[in-house]
């Protein structure tokens, strides 16, 4: 009798391949001195290129990429951005760090992402962009969101740290405001271990944030180690640029492979109660974290799940928590479906490489549960 555990799924992980792993020696044997960049401006234009964008710079973090946008706009103290309570904190910390107002609003039900007619209500004389987090992998709306921004004046930033291979009625996300922002994570559709990447359109606003990447020193000035301000040190390393243009050649087929594991548990869990990350017409869903949203009037227990997902050796992953609910922010009640949503969702074990027999023991334990509460 086999009485081995299950091999363990994890909630989601890195696609690394010899390709990455030639490039990262290659970095650490020779990117150094002169060559200490080589691999960094040859991620940013690759970025740039799959982007359709003028302007890259490589950070250490989405956050740090935000971070140095938002600072480059010059968002400071009294200001207020418009972003959705649901959200992870990483959206909202450099809004705070530049002394600004997070201003958290409700979003819709069906992309989980920002609500246009709650973000013009919330606008004031003192907001000074709207932040465009593209949940999951959903899309917000940014036809009507960038309507919305020029009619007041107020420009459209897009937090696109989880949206790498969505596109919205031809345009990637990221390319589509005044800057984007993109997450290299661990656990990101393609990864760099840890980066991030700041990207714009806007050639004045790449000078100003080029210019603070680098503590502040403008990349005209002839004299050595002369800061003109004070930056920021948010660089990503080589090394790290160097698995990424790896992930950059393979980005098709990685894309490719999330559509994949996401359209198997579409097709599975379909005659459940339940809804899964949306894809409207004229646009791509990314599909980075495969989530499920119960419906109102089945019942839903998420820690019988989690209990479940723990017992059959598989990671559970609960959907973000309202903003609002954190000790760090003003609670904000209004936010009907905000609060709403997080107690009825999870997101579900998604890799590259993760096999139909993976997949099934997720979706048996999501049947079970459903089945037996419905």
């Amino acid at each position: 009798m086999n009485t081995e555990p299950p091999s363990r799924i994890y909630y989601t992980k890195p696609s690394i391949t010899a390709l990455e792993i030639g490039y990262a020696n290659d970095a650490a044997s020779n990117g150094w001195g002169e060559h200490c960049y080589d691999y960094i401006h040859r991620f940013e234009a690759m970025f740039r290129e799959h982007l359709g964008v003028k302007h890259a710079i490589a950070t250490s973090s989405a956050t740090g990429a935000l971070h140095i946008g938002m600072a480059a706009m010059g968002i400071g103290a009294g200001d207020e951005v418009v972003l959705g309570d649901i959200n992870w904190v990483a959206s909202a910390a450099p809004i705070i760090h530049l002394g600004a107002t997070p201003v958290l609003v409700d979003v819709l039900a069906d992309s989980w992402c920002l609500d246009p007619v709650a973000v013009e209500a919330a606008i004031t004389p003192k907001t000074r962009a709207i932040l465009a987090v593209h949940l999951y992998g959903n899309l917000c709306d940014m036809d009507v969101l960038r309507e919305i921004g020029e009619r007041h004046g107020i420009p459209v930033i897009e937090d696109a740290a989880e949206a790498i291979g969505s596109v919205w009625h031809g345009c990637r996300a990221g390319s589509m405001g005044i800057f984007g922002a993109f997450s290299f994570h661990g656990t990101k559709t393609i990864t760099t271990g840890e980066g991030g990447i700041f990207v714009t359109n806007d050639d004045a606003l790449y000078e100003k944030a080029l210019t603070l990447s680098n503590h502040g020193r403008a990349r005209e000035e002839t004299r050595q180690f002369w800061p003109a301000t004070i930056g920021f040190k948010y660089k990503m390393s080589n090394l790290q640029a160097a698995i990424g243009c790896g992930q950059m050649e393979r980005i098709e087929e990685l894309i490719a492979g999330k559509r994949r594991v996401f359209e198997y548990y579409c097709n599975a869990l379909r005659m459940l109660p339940l809804r899964m990350n949306p894809e409207p017409a004229g646009t791509i869903n990314g599909y980075w974290m495969p989530t499920i949203v119960v419906d109102d009037h089945a019942l839903f227990d998420r820690d019988a799940l989690l209990d479940a997902f723990k017992a059959n050796h598989i990671d559970g992953r609960v959907f973000f928590w309202p903003l609002s609910s954190l000790p760090s922010f003003k609670p904000r009640p209004e936010n009907i479906v905000s609060h709403s949503l997080s107690s009825r969702a999870m997101n579900l074990p998604s890799y590259h490489d993760m096999t139909d027999e993976g997949q099934n023991r997720v979706i048996t334990c999501v049947n079970k549960l459903l089945a037996l509460e419905s």
